[in-house]
């Protein structure tokens, strides 16, 4: 039973671009906080930008990727989307989905109390 399942990621060189996918389970989209993580080797699992899926689909951005990386979703299909632009050797780490099912998006850049998909890897070379 599929829940939360990224795609998307891949090998790119720097300034290149990227469009990660998630598809979700209708129970852990619907009116939730849907929220794009990645972490890099040794290091810990941060948020990237969030969205609500419902009324105005509002969007949060951690600060550093902020302008370079866009999060939107799919109002017919279950599917949340991030496009990356401009990617840096320091954008390579697994990307994650995650699913606040049912919450609204505060504290939404926590990892505790979500539903996480398997990931997906970027690697970006220079």
């Amino acid at each position: 039973q599929v829940q939360l399942a990224e795609s998307g990621g891949g090998s790119v060189q720097a300034g290149g671009s990227l469009r990660l996918s998630c598809a979700a389970s209708e129970q852990y989209y619907t009116r939730s906080c849907m929220i794009w993580f990645r972490q890099a080797p040794g290091e810990e699992r941060e948020g990237i930008a969030a969205i609500y899926t419902a009324g105005d689909s509002l969007t949060y951005y951690n600060t550093s990727p902020k302008g370079r990386f866009t999060i939107s979703r799919d109002k017919v299909k279950t599917i949340v989307y991030l496009e990356m632009l401009n990617l840096q050797p320091h954008d390579t780490a697994m990307y994650y989905c995650a699913s606040a099912v049912g919450q609204v998006c505060r504290n939404w850049w926590t990892t505790e109390n979500k539903v996480w998909g398997q990931g997906t890897q970027v690697t970006v070379s220079s």
